[in-house]
């Protein structure tokens, strides 16, 4: 059970650690509302934006009180909850991609398709952690510099990339009949691109990648976060659910 931590005055990333578990529960509800009122093809879309948002509102909640109890006022990198971010990366990044499968599943998406992008979030996500606790213990782990990991991350973000700009993924919303389809996806696919943008410049701030002299836009990183996974998760959620009004 958790116990409540107080906010300290002037605490600014645990307003957005607040703000994001408020936004992201708001979205859940809607999300579970609205899949009642669409038609039988979109409910399960809309129970995915659903979960991801819950999902993620459950482990804002945790990472609002982890911060709360051990920020000390000036060093907001001390209380960075790196593990519950993972957790929560892990188990809704995967969901992310599972939504285009199912925007595509009517043109044709096949299983493959769905398991390539599973695949790769998970090499990205998986090699992202090392890195991080690579960088944060101040030795490699496993022979690999965090760079290395950090390489490796970026394979897993450029296989989704190619898959949904220039692969089947890609080939398929080109041939829907769907107007709708076609705009959810490209949508979706600049919020990949764009809007995940925030996690590598994220990784790239610690100790020995290329902005770790940044101390200022490191002690940032944690609301640069908190904002952009409600942007990023809400935002994919109304786009599927802008799509489902749309449909037929």
């Amino acid at each position: 059970m958790l116990a409540a931590a107080a906010m300290k005055s002037g605490d600014l990333v645990g307003f957005t650690f607040f703000i994001g578990t408020m936004a992201m529960f708001a979205a859940s509800v809607f999300f579970y509302f609205e899949r009642q009122v669409v038609s039988d093809k979109w409910k399960t879309s809309l129970l995915i934006s659903g979960l991801i948002t819950t999902i993620a509102a459950a482990h804002y909640l945790y990472m609002r009180e982890y911060w709360c109890s051990t920020f000390n006022g000036t060093n907001a990198s001390l209380a960075s909850p790196t593990e519950f971010r993972y957790i929560d990366w892990l188990l809704t990044v995967p969901l992310m991609c599972v939504e285009f499968y199912l925007l595509l599943k009517a043109a044709g998406a096949s299983v493959n398709m769905l398991w390539r992008l599973v695949g790769y979030a998970v090499l990205m996500l998986v090699a992202g952690y090392v890195g991080e606790v690579s960088a944060k213990v101040g030795h490699p782990i496993r022979g690999f510099e965090n760079f290395g990991w950090g390489v490796i991350s970026t394979i897993g973000w450029a296989g989704i990339v190619y898959e949904i700009f220039f692969g089947e993924a890609k080939q398929l919303a080109d041939g829907s009949s769907d107007a709708n389809v076609r705009k959810a996806f490209n949508l979706l696919r600049g919020f990949v691109l764009i809007g995940w943008a925030i996690y590598p410049i994220g990784y790239m701030t610690l100790p020995g990648n290329v902005l770790s002299n940044s101390v200022e836009l490191a002690s940032k990183m944690n609301v640069i976060y908190n904002i952009g996974d409600a942007v990023n998760k809400i935002g994919f959620g109304l786009i599927v659910w802008n799509l489902a009004k749309r449909a037929k």
